[in-house]
This record gives C-alpha cells, structure tokens and sequence, in this order.
C-alpha cells in the first residue's frame, strides 16, 4: 500500500511496508502477474506498482493483514476519487526522493531473463517431443542471442548450455526415431529435420566457445562474468546522453549505430562484420552511407593481408551500391575514393603473389582466417572481380561526362580525373600480365585502348607519362621514339589473337581510326576493305555499329584532307544520305516527324551518346561533304546533255540544297556554311572559280581542321582544277580547237597540270577529243549520236542497273554475306561475292564511254569497292 493515499488510521508497520515494497519493486515498465494479483485481496489492484517482486507482494500481504476490512475499502474509494496523474508539488518532491533509493532492472538482465525463459519453454516441449514448439521456440532464442551480440554483449553461457543439449536431444530423438514402430506425425517429422538443420548450423557459427564451455565450463562462465559485470546504479537519461557523448579512445572501440546498435570493430569479429555487412546489402531501407563508414572502420583495423583485401573488396562494391539509380552518375568524391581503393587493392595483390583474388574460386569458410600456409598449394584464391571493378569506374566515368554540362568548368575539372583512371587501367594490366590471365587481360587492354585511340598525340604523351611515374608498369608503354601508332599497333596486335570475336573487331576499327586520324588514308582503307567488317557490322551490338560509324566519317575525314575529294565524297556519301549523322554518331538523340520514342527508348539513346570531347563536329563533315560533293557534282552537271542523265544524282543532299538555292529569287550575302558552299557551286558552274576560292577558303569551320592552311591551299588547287573541267564540259561543243596555253592562263595553273588534266578527260572519255602536243592545242572531236543511239545507251544502263540490283537480292537471300565475328584468320571473302564485285566492276567500266557517266579511275572502284557496300548495310540496318 502507498503511502500517498495513507488515512489517519494507517499504522506505521503499513508505512515501514509501503517503502519496503518501493525499495524491492522491479521497475516501472513490468506489469504485475495476474496470480500475485489475485492472492492480494486485501489490497487494490489499482494501487500496485508496476514490477513488484514476490518479497515484496509477500511482505505486503502479512502487514495488510492486520488491518481492518473497514480501513482498506475507505482507503480504495479514496484511490479510486484520487488519480496519480494529479499529484501535489510535495509529492512530486516525495516521490524524486524515492527515485534515488528505486532499483531499476537493467535492459541485459532483461534480456537473459527472457533467453531463460524461453529456454524453459524448450525443456518443456522437449519432454512431450514435440519438436513444433521446440523449433519456433529456437528461432526466438537466436534472434535473441543476435541481439546480444548486435549491442556488444559476449554470448551467455545458458545459450551455449542449450545448443549442447539440444544437440544430443536431437541425435537421441533420431536414434528412437529410427528404432520406434510408430512414426511421428509428419510435421512433427518435418520439425525434426529443420531442427537439425539449424542446430547444425548455429553450433558451426559458435564452434570456439562451444569447444570451451565443454572443456570447463565453470570457467567458461566465469570468464562470462567477468567480462560482463552490471552496473550497479542505474543512470538517468541526461547521464547516459553524456556518457555516449564522451566515449574513451580506445584501440578496440564501438560505434552505436541506428537504433542503438552498437558494433564492435575489431580484428578478431572483423569476418562477422563484414558477413553482416554483405547480408543488408539489397535489402530495403538498408543505410548504405553506414554501410561504407562501417567498412571503412574494418579497413583501419584490418590487420592481415587477407583481411585488407576482403575488405576493400566488399568497400568497392559498396561504393557503387551507393546509386542505384541506374540513369544517374555516381558522386564524384565516391567515385575518387573507390579509385583510389581499387589502386590499393591492385597495389596489395601485387605485392603479395600467394593472395589471387579470381570469379571462379572452391568453396572455402568466409568467417575463418586465412593465409598461403593454411592453403595446399601455398595460394590464396579469393573470390572477386578486379576486372569488374575497372570496368565500372570506366563506365561511371562516362555517365558522369555524359550527365555534366560540357561548357562550363565542372567539365574539364572532371575530365582531368581520366589520367588516374588511366594509371588504374594500366596497373589492372600489369597485375593480369602477372596473372597470364588472357581474358580478363584483353578486356582491361582493350579499355585502355578505348581512352586513347581517338586523342591526338600530345593528350597520349600526357597519359603515358603518369603511366610511367608509377610504381607498377604494364609490358606496353609508349616507345622511347615517342610514336603513339607504335603503341596503338601493340595493343591491337594483342588484341588480334584474343579467341572473343567482340574483341577483334573492336581492335581493329579502333586502329583503323588511329591511322585515318593521322592522313594514312591508305592503310586505313586497305585494313578496313581486307576485314570485310562492312558485311558483318549490321548484326553486331549497338556500341560496336556506332565505332563503325565513327570509324568511316573518320576515314573521310582523312581522304578530303589528303585531297582524296571523290573517295571522301563517296565515304560520307552513304551516312549523309540517311540524314541522321548526329544519331549514328551518338552526339544526340534523331527526333523524326512521325516518330515518338518511348520513355525507355529515349533513356536507352541518352545512355548511349558519346562524352563531348569524344564528338566529331559535325559542322565541319557537313562542310567536307558539301563541298567535296560540289567538286564531284559540278563538272557532271556540265557534262549533262540530256534530261535523263541530267537525273542521275551522285550526291542527293547536294542536289537537294542546290536545286533549293537555283529557285531563290533574291539571294543575300553568305551567312552560314550551306549559304557558302551553294553561291560557290553558282561560280562555279559560271566559271568565275576565283569566286568560288574565295568563298570556300573564307568558311570559318576550317580553323578546326588540323593543318587548316594546307587543307585551304589543296581546296584552291582542287577548285581550279574542277574549273577548268567544268570549262571544258561546258564549251566543248563550241570549239574545234582550244589552246592549252589559254587554259593555262586563265585557271592559273601550270601548262604540265593543264595537260594532265586533259589527258585524264581524254583516257576516260569523259571528252570527245584529242591533243595535239606540237601545236599546244587540244582538237575536239563531234559525235552525233542518232536517237537509237541514245535509246541503246539508255536502254544498256537500265539493263545493267537491274542486273546489279538481281545479284544483290541474290546475294541477301542465300546469305552469302559473312555472319558476325567471322573472318576470324583474316581469310579472303566468299568467291562469289567477289565475282559479283568483278561483274560490277566491268558494268562500270562498260558504262564509262557513256559521256556523263559513271566516273572511272581508282575513286570510282573505290566507290565500287566500299560505297556501295556501305550503302546495302546502311539499307539493311
């Protein structure tokens, strides 16, 4: 009974009673048991506090006992009148005072008392066998005992009395199991063997304290209790904030993570907590910000080799587990920190030759330590992926270049970030070297290859110099000479012998590039004409058909800057006829009129574009292309006699925009490249070819071409020459004889040049005439032709465009054609595409004597040769 509520009446053994029962109450969180409840019926159950221990409920009953009946029921209708919640100031004071002098159960002791309380449960259902209730009992025990060891707590000694017993239970209950005539029931059966199940795997997980406790175990439980001593006062709420607050430095600490659980860093539970750590990763609400800290804390403690590079195993992973998002970059101080980690990670391997970290690995104990003197071959295999890790710092990299605006400064304070990327990627190749690993070592290879490949010579020299700073060096470097195609020529040369066709071919259109890059337009197109890569590429992977992409408007690129004009023209001709570059360049996404992406179809494409530094200015191949167009369109406008050859077109898109600009009405000063290239073409077909110099050398787009003062002096020779063409087409018919002198002075060029020139018309018979070289003269030679004539020829050019187009629907259906990651030796091609190349060659050649026609010479077998094969894959895809 309280003393609060006392009458006048009350003796003083209720009050001496009353405080006893204060002193020996449990805590204010317990509720009172029903039966102690009952047994009381002198006193209020209203009046109880909450947790009263048996002592008390008993000494409270014998003093309430020598009280009236009278007493007690006017001391009830005065409790019920007064509630507790409207206590006076002097209670409160009253009650602060008993504060100090109230025990107060511990959370710990809670805890054990419910593990003892469950583990009665277990003895119980033990003795009716039944295994039901024993098994979900079980469950409960673990969860407890992980509870223990979630706040830093040694497992109790009763947890691993009970696993010892329970074991021989269960192997004395199979034993009757299979001696007794009448089975179990079968979820009692069922029970049994998940019961072994578990029992076996929880007596593996405590194995070492089990050993001790059955070899003493009143040792065992002393070394418990030492280690585990309870408080003796309890603190109040302000204390513990303060004394969390103002932990101790110690070597081994803990950490009170979310929600009050605490983790013990050591090197000894290191294994545990990384076993911990690797089951929350994935699952839901799990704090991956924690997750890193907490590893990065087992980093710090990680005593062993082993144990360093298990840990910064599960670190890296971690790290990209931050974003899950699979749209968006990794933060940047992640990625720089995963990099740095992978770097260490690739420094410790190397130093440490018995420890291999592999995918494919035997089984092994993930909770055991390990070292090359506990392994039978004296090497260490480690479950993990090096490879993995280098490919996806490389393909967040790229995401984080592709989601950064690329004008302003953030771009390029990102984008310096790829030189150590590029330090990583050479020592992941040197530890494979190590390794003599040919797969993993050709991926890795083949990245660096990617960061280099389409960078000029002086961003090379910059990234192999960090290379060669560094502690571990692959066996390919750049040579002393400083030739980076030496180095681009190594790396695919090792590449060409990797057994992955994906490989291969990547390789080979990477140094294909290379070589366009740097005006060797003729190893490039040779390597790219023997790969018969144009056959194949329309069933290769998105990635592999946009490197083809770039690969040939590079390969143009090379072509016009080495004055190549009518092979430049026929190579962009087939990705400007599409008209869509930018999409099959990946530099942005083609929106059509009549076509509307899906949401996932646009994320798909976005994923896809190239970083900005990668692009190809696509201003500046528009430019190429136009005005090699105009340099090849021109003269075969002039030759045109007749509106049918008249509409037989080289270059649609020229034709397009030079039609456009023939119906203009007013036509202003040039403003932007289109507008230069269309008057040009206009002065050009006039005759007024230093016009037409001037307005193509005056297009601002050249300064971006490396060597731009060599390209403008080869476009002015090249126009002067097309002039004088375009002259000669024009006013033929109007000559009998013309001086080669007057040519030479009215086109500037050199007599030797202005002979050439003709001579060439002449061979290919592009003119009807002949040279006088005594008299300097060219002598032009009128050939009427009947109308049957011109029908036949007509006729014959049809007849042969059918043909051609009958072969190709041939070829299609019987698939002649090579399937993706063929030609893997390099072998010659299908000998009758080759015939059928052949047979095309010679229509060709039979239609040159037709004035206006097909063009002959090496450009027009090179058109042969690549356009038109370009043009039947870009229709196929």
């Amino acid at each position: 009974m309280s003393r609060f509520f006392r009458q006048a009446g009350d003796s003083d053994s209720e009050s001496e009673s009353s405080e006893e029962e204060l002193m020996s109450s449990e805590g204010e969180g317990e509720a009172p048991k029903s039966a102690a409840a009952a047994a009381k019926p002198a006193m209020s159950r209203f009046l109880r506090t909450a947790g009263d221990s048996s002592d008390s409920e008993s000494e409270s009953e014998s003093d309430e006992e020598e009280s009236d009946i009278s007493e007690d029921e006017a001391e009830k209708e005065q409790q019920q009148k007064r509630s507790r919640f409207l206590r006076t100031g002097s209670d409160e004071s009253e009650s602060e005072d008993e504060d100090v002098k109230r025990v107060v159960k511990s959370a710990k002791d809670k805890r054990l008392e419910e593990m003892e309380a469950t583990g009665k449960v277990m003895d119980n259902a033990l003795k009716i066998n039944d295994w039901v209730a024993i098994s979900n009992e079980f469950d409960k025990l673990v969860r407890m005992a992980q509870r223990q060891q979630n706040v830093a707590e040694p497992v109790p000694p009763f947890y691993i009395r009970t696993l010892v017993n329970l074991e021989a239970a269960l192997n004395s209950a199979v034993a009757k199991e299979k001696e007794a005539r009448k089975k179990m029931n079968a979820s009692n059966a069922r029970a049994l063997s998940a019961m072994k199940q578990k029992v076996k795997k929880v007596i593996k997980e405590h194995e070492v304290d089990i050993k001790r406790f059955q070899a003493d175990p009143e040792t065992f439980e002393r070394e418990w209790q030492a280690a585990a001593v309870p408080e003796t006062a309890a603190k109040s709420k302000k204390a513990k904030r303060k004394a969390e607050g103002e932990e101790e430095e110690q070597d081994e600490f803990t950490t009170v993570g979310k929600g009050g659980k605490a983790i013990q860093f050591t090197s000894e539970g290191i294994f545990k907590n990384l076993q911990l750590v690797q089951e929350a990763r994935g699952k839901k609400n799990t704090d991956r910000a924690e997750q890193i800290r907490i590893l990065e804390k087992l980093l710090e403690v990680a005593a062993t080799v082993y144990q360093r590079i298990r840990v910064l195993l599960a670190l890296v992973s971690s790290r990209f587990d931050y974003n899950s998002s699979v749209t968006t970059h990794m933060p940047v101080d992640l990625w720089v920190a995963a990099q740095r980690e992978v770097d260490q990670l690739i420094a410790i391997v190397a130093e440490n030759p018995a420890y291999v970290v592999q995918e494919i690995t035997d089984d092994y104990d993930e909770l055991a330590e390990r070292s090359p003197e506990t392994e039978k071959d004296g090497v260490v295999r480690i479950r993990g992926s090096i490879i993995s890790f280098v490919d996806r710092l490389d393909d967040e990299f790229t995401k984080s270049l592709q989601n950064i605006d690329p004008h302003g400064t953030e771009y390029v304070e990102r984008l310096k970030d790829e030189k150590g990327l590029y330090c990583t990627i050479c020592r992941a190749q040197a530890l494979y070297e190590q390794y003599k690993q040919e797969d993993p070592l050709g991926r890795v290879i083949m990245r660096r290859l990617e960061h280099i490949y389409s960078k000029p010579d002086a961003v090379v020299h910059a990234l192999e110099a960090a290379v060669a700073s560094a502690d571990i060096k692959p066996s390919i470097i750049l040579p002393a000479d400083g030739k980076t195609s030496t180095l681009i020529h190594s790396l695919c040369v090792h590449l060409y012998k990797s057994d992955n066709s994906f490989l291969r071919t990547r390789a080979m259109l990477s140094h294909i590039y290379h070589y366009a890059l740097h005006n060797d337009f003729h190893t490039a197109r040779d390597m790219l004409l023997m790969s018969h890569l144009q056959e194949s590429i329309y069933s290769a992977d998105v990635a592999t058909q946009i490197l083809y992409n770039r690969t040939v408007v590079q390969l143009g690129l090379s072509a016009f800057r080495c004055g190549l004009i009518k092979e430049a023209q026929a190579i962009l001709q087939d990705i400007f006829s599409t008209q869509r570059v930018k999409e099959l360049l990946a530099q942005g996404v083609h929106q059509q009129r009549y076509q509307v992406l899906t949401p996932e179809q646009e994320k798909a494409e976005r994923q896809r574009q190239l970083p900005f530094h990668m692009h190809i200015n696509t201003e500046l191949l528009e430019a190429a292309f136009l005005v090699s167009s105009m340099l090849v369109e021109i003269p075969l406008l002039a030759s045109i006699d007749n509106e049918e050859q008249r509409r037989k077109t080289i270059s649609k898109p020229f034709r397009r925009l030079l039609d456009f600009a023939d119906r203009q009405v007013f036509t202003g000063p040039p403003e932007s490249t289109r507008d230069h290239i269309m008057q040009a073409s206009k002065a050009l077909q006039n005759g007024e070819w230093e016009k037409c110099r001037d307005l193509i050398q005056s297009i601002k787009i050249w300064s971006l071409m490396p060597e731009a003062a060599s390209v403008k002096d080869m476009l002015a020779k090249r126009i002067q020459e097309e002039g004088l063409r375009t002259y000669l087409f024009t006013y033929a018919p109007h000559y009998s004889t013309l001086s080669l002198s007057l040519l030479s002075r009215t086109f500037s060029l050199p007599l030797r040049t202005v002979t050439s020139v003709v001579s060439k018309m002449i061979w290919n018979e592009e003119l009807s005439a002949s040279l006088d070289q005594a008299a300097g003269v060219v002598v032009f030679q009128r050939i009427e032709l009947s109308r049957p004539q011109q029908l036949a020829q007509i006729l014959a050019d049809k007849v042969n465009s059918m043909v051609e187009q009958n072969e190709k629907t041939l070829d299609n259906k019987l698939g002649v054609t090579a399937g993706w990651g063929d030609r893997a030796d390099g072998a010659k091609g299908d000998k009758r595409g080759e015939q059928t190349q052949e047979r095309r060659g010679r229509g060709e050649r039979n239609r040159g004597g037709v004035r206006g026609g097909a063009r002959g010479g090496r450009g027009a077998r090179f058109a042969q040769g690549l356009g038109s094969q370009m043009a039947g894959t870009q229709s196929r895809r």
